[in-house]
């Protein structure tokens, strides 16, 4: 006999020592019907909570791709993380909708940014402004200019 066959030999012994010992603990006529209600209800609660949760981050993920592709005001906040942006506001849009210039509050002192639309809303431009940089003549962060 070799060693392999020993050692498969040994471990199939094993196996079929804990399969006995199994078979042998286990009655099914033992079984109540309370204790068997009670492993069903945590089967279905299981079930139930793990739906739930995949669920809910199939929301979120669809809610992330709708404001990247709809909502261009949360976009801005998406597409610039690292910005830790504050208020925006809107500056200016085109007729199209297409492109968007907001004024941004960051922690280093106010941004332009440009956003663009294809498919979906990107950052086309982002410039620091400086902390006291006036905009264009004639129009504010609330009205956009006038070309």
């Amino acid at each position: 006999m070799t060693n392999q066959y020993k050692r498969t030999h040994w471990i199939e012994g094993r196996i079929y020592g804990i399969l006995e010992r199994l078979k042998n603990t286990f009655h099914v006529h033992h079984l109540t019907s309370r204790k068997f209600s009670h492993t069903v209800a945590w089967a279905v609660g299981v079930s139930v909570a793990i739906v739930i949760g995949v669920a809910g981050l199939g929301r979120a993920a669809h809610n992330f791709q709708a404001a990247l592709i709809n909502k261009p005001d949360v976009a801005i906040y998406l597409l610039l993380p690292d910005e830790k942006l504050g208020k925006t506001t809107l500056i200016k849009a085109n007729k199209e909708d297409t492109v968007r210039d907001y004024l941004a509050e960051t922690p280093h002192g106010p941004m332009l940014v440009e956003l663009k639309k294809t498919d979906k809303w990107y950052v086309a431009l982002t410039e620091q402004l400086h902390e006291g940089a006036a905009l264009p003549e004639g129009s504010t962060a609330e009205t956009p200019p006038r070309h």
